[in-house]
């Protein structure tokens, strides 16, 4: 999972860095550069870059008033209507795209304006209380100036803090709520987060790391004016939240698990299944998509047990792979320098694959321990070279019992690469592109994208025995079980203990991973059902490519024509395959 955080699932789909007031991009189009430039303008509303921002948005806090809300759907709808009556006739083959990208993200964030998200501002994986820690733990500030900025963001978190907890009751007042699980999850990571001791408060990590060349005096007056921030104004606006939470909105959570349960929910969750996988599935026909995808996973998992030796049957042999030592490291550090070598041997094997790589770099850290509890498997966070930032395979270090190594390599290769640090970077990297665009992620690509790489690790050589391939599966299943699962609970109403049955009987998942991954799918509906629609598509179109091309069939290639437009809906990236290879059949 890539740098998204789940309680701005609005943003899937959208410009996800800070933007600035101009767009350096300026096509021969007049009207669509005037729209573009007007896009970018509007700035993200509550997004953000979880791993640090971009260059001015880093001393930013999202504006997420109702004001500010109402204005952004004004000037969207202006912008839809210009381009909808603009049309493609003079438009250049990369214009055209631009302009179906941006009225696409235009269409979709109106379409979300209608649920009023921003009154469910938190999720258990995130929100907007721990987004200032995601950001601290990417920023570098080069010198006083920085800090000074740093410091003056931090003095503007009460505020942050005042217009969501304003937001979150409005949801309280309309029903609009997480459910009773979600709620109490994030009642205990706002406990948690409030009593954080000042000496391990990840807000100042950034002061304390300020470079060398900041004189030891200054560095110290520096330190200490951000802890007497933190103490006088971000630790009372935490301890209101967590009172908040306890007396106002987990009394009034939702019973109900499900989604389509909420005010207009059933047009809601229909709406999220279309976002996040950019299709037209209804959420039964995806349902019985993840159940075909179960049986067919099962059986190559029963294949990969035969070949491991084991005399049993899945049902033992999973247990077995819980509970055998071997599987798991006995130490943070062990574990990280398991998954950077890992990391280094899918380096190794890239070009082989891979025409164009992104010049940006990226490296394996630990998620922060202020966060790791509750927090998933691991993540990426996205880099921005513009600021000095390396890309972040994050990796949860805790409950290392919890943490099986035969899981590890699918991990590295879907956050890491070929994943996400791949795809986003390229992304990132596109000239003659606006800026918009190279910050696109719609979910079903970027997730698909990391899946297929993980299906693309077995071609790389990258899983040496069966255990490792069978880790592979079990996380392929995992994907598939949560197509099962997000609709078992947000339509078909299922229980707690009925989604978690397809975790449990059919892949080696730890029973912490099930249960953090159960809570995620609660609280962020939709989000869950995009890796595995976007894979299978990705692998069908790879097929396609295959079997029209013969042996003039490329694969560095075909990664290129899936890469380096960015991010793309899924009906977008095929119209443009099938395009690529009639030209390649030339």
């Amino acid at each position: 999972m890539t740098r998204i955080a789940p309680w701005r699932a609005a943003l899937v789909g959208v410009c996800l860095a800070a933007m600035t007031a101009t767009s350096a991009w300026a096509g021969p189009s007049g009207t669509l550069t005037r729209l573009v430039t007007r896009f970018e303008a509007l700035g993200g509303g509550d997004q953000d870059d979880d791993s640090g921002g971009a260059a001015e948005g880093r001393w930013r806090l999202p504006d997420v008033t109702r004001t500010a809300d109402a204005a952004r759907l004004a000037k969207l709808k202006a912008i839809e209507a210009e381009l909808t009556a603009m049309g493609e006739a003079g438009l250049s083959s990369q214009e055209t795209l631009t302009r179906e990208l941006l009225l696409w993200t235009v269409k979709d964030r109106i379409e979300a304006a209608g649920f009023d998200e921003s009154r469910m501002p938190f999720s258990s994986d995130g929100g907007f209380d721990v987004m200032m820690l995601y950001r601290a733990s990417g920023l570098r500030l080069k010198d006083e100036a920085e800090a000074r900025r740093w410091i003056a963001l931090l003095t503007r978190m009460p505020d942050w803090y005042a217009v969501n907890i304003d937001n979150a009751r409005r949801g309280v007042r309309a029903g609009f709520v997480q459910a009773v699980p979600t709620a109490q999850a994030v009642l205990e990571r706002a406990q948690r987060i409030a009593a954080t001791p000042l000496a391990d408060d990840p807000l100042l990590a950034p002061l304390r790391a300020l470079p060398a060349s900041v004189p030891e005096a200054r560095r110290a007056a520096l330190i200490a004016e951000g802890e007497t921030v933190v103490t006088a104004k971000v630790a009372p606006a935490r301890a209101g939240f967590a009172r908040f939470m306890a007396d106002e909105y987990v009394p009034h959570a939702a019973s109900s698990l499900a989604a389509s349960d909420l005010p207009d929910g059933k047009r809601y969750y229909a709406f999220l299944a279309r976002r996040h996988t950019t299709t037209a599935l209804t959420p039964d026909q995806i349902h019985d998509i993840g159940q075909a995808e179960v049986a067919r996973i099962r059986a190559r998992m029963q294949e990969a047990m035969k070949a491991a030796g084991f005399q049993g049957d899945l049902p033992a042999f999973i247990a077995m792979l819980r509970q055998d030592p071997r599987f798991y490291a006995t130490s943070r550090q062990q574990l990280l320098e398991k998954a950077s070598e890992i990391a280094k041997r899918a380096d190794d094997q890239l070009p082989a694959h891979f025409g164009v790589l992104p010049r940006l770099t990226y490296g394996v850290r630990p998620v922060p321990a202020s966060i790791e509890k509750g927090y998933t498997t691991g993540r990426y966070f996205g880099g921005d070279p513009k600021v000095g930032r390396a890309g972040g395979l994050m990796i949860n270090t805790s409950e290392l019992d919890q943490r099986p190594l035969y899981e590890l390599p699918a991990l590295v290769l879907h956050e890491g690469a070929p994943g996400h640090h791949i795809q986003t970077s390229l992304a990132q990297e596109q000239t003659g592109a606006p800026d918009f665009r190279k910050s696109l992620y719609f979910t079903a690509f970027g997730e698909g994208w990391g899946l297929y790489s993980e299906w693309l690790g077995e071609e790389m050589g990258i899983y040496r025995d069966p255990y490792e391939l069978f880790g592979r599966l079990s996380y392929e299943m995992w994907r598939a079980c949560r197509l099962v699962a997000d609709t078992g609970i947000h339509w078909k109403h299922w229980s707690l203990d009925q989604a978690r049955a397809c975790f449990t009987d059919n892949t080696a998942l730890s029973p912490v991973n099930i249960e953090v991954e159960l809570k995620r799918y609660i609280s962020w509906p939709g989000q869950a059902l995009a890796y595995k629609v976007g894979e299978l598509k990705i692998l069908e179109l790879r097929r396609r490519a295959e079997q029209a091309l013969g042996a003039r069939f490329d694969e560095r290639a075909f990664h290129e024509a899936v890469l380096l437009d960015g991010s793309l809906p899924l009906a977008v990236l095929e119209r443009r395959i099938d395009a690529w290879i009639a030209e390649r059949r030339r």
